[in-house]
């Protein structure tokens, strides 16, 4: 699932594309995307863009009746809102272009291109919902605080709020904004601290590791996909990148001290973590394998 770093990537090439120009038509290609009936699809169309945006993982695009930021009081803007979900992703092409055949959901004409969401694979959670006014806007906001606007005491009072795993905690869009499944894994691995650690009993020294690690990681992310993305649009958004140090390297050596990099998983879900760097070398139990093994599951690194 795209998160914070690719969703502002994702944000950057959007404003310089489709800021202040006039959206012509939208094309739903695939009826389940719309999830919204009111305000309906033509509200839309003919309008300008005014403000380009996110909540949490959602992309917002404020739409209006002229092209200036600033609308006119009587006016309640109307905002596009995107979920990407796991699999869906944005694409830039030229104006009215025909969008890809089985993976194209919907496709926005604007005066100078065409937006097309598309999503890979059979099932069906990317979606588009129409709101009308900034309050309605504000009411799908999760509540979770974006890291990087945070200072250390607003961090840990969301931290402490309630007492879950920090990989719980981190990936809560409640708690916090914009990270999920990837990045927790890196920023808990640069700031060696286990994913099953509870959040309630954390010392304060930790606390503040898990927020530099938090900003570094996603400061250190963000630049590095603007370097590789350029002023091109973003074409490779992936939860997977060589240069990540455990997200997606299961039984690879970790950067940092050569052990095989572990994982836990459940349901559709993995925990990637180096059990020298985080845990003290202790191997965490995955609720499938350690079941299996019993007794022979091993207790550390070193005995694995």
């Amino acid at each position: 699932m795209p998160e914070l770093p690719d969703i502002t990537v994702y944000l950057d090439a959007l404003e310089a594309r489709i800021l202040h120009h006039q959206l012509h038509t939208v094309r739903i290609l695939n009826p389940f995307v719309l999830r919204t009936v009111d305000p309906p699809l033509s509200a839309i169309e003919g309008k300008f863009v005014t403000s380009v945006g996110r909540i949490g993982k959602r992309i917002t695009i404020g739409m209006s009746d002229t092209s200036m930021v600033q609308v006119a009081a009587a006016e309640e803007p109307i905002f596009i809102v995107i979920h990407l979900m796991i699999a869906g992703r944005l694409r830039w092409v030229a104006a009215n272009a025909s969008a890809p055949k089985k993976i194209a959901l919907a496709a926005f004409d604007f005066d100078n291109g065409t937006l097309i969401l598309t999503e890979a694979g059979t099932t069906r959670r990317a979606s588009i919902s129409l709101v009308r006014g900034m309050q309605a806007l504000h009411e799908i906001d999760r509540g979770g605080i974006n890291v990087l606007a945070s200072d250390l005491a607003t961090f840990t009072q969301q931290l402490r709020k309630e007492n879950h795993t920090l990989k719980r905690s981190l990936t809560d869009p409640r708690l916090f904004d914009g990270i999920g499944n990837a990045y927790s894994d890196e920023i808990l691995h640069r700031a060696k601290l286990s994913p099953v650690a509870l959040s309630k009993s954390l010392p304060d020294t930790d606390v503040q590791t898990l927020y530099n690690a938090s900003r570094a990681i996603l400061t250190e992310w963000i630049a590095r996909l603007r370097e590789q993305t350029g002023d091109k649009f973003p074409e490779r958004v992936t939860a997977f990148h060589d240069e990540m140090a455990v997200h997606g390297k299961y039984g690879k050596p970790c950067p940092v001290c050569q052990s095989p990099v572990q994982r836990i998983r459940y349901a559709t879900n993995e925990t990637n973590y180096c059990a020298r760097c985080q845990t003290g070398g202790r191997l965490l139990a995955d609720r499938a394998l350690s079941r299996l093994l019993k007794k022979d599951w091993p207790k550390s690194i070193d005995e694995l």
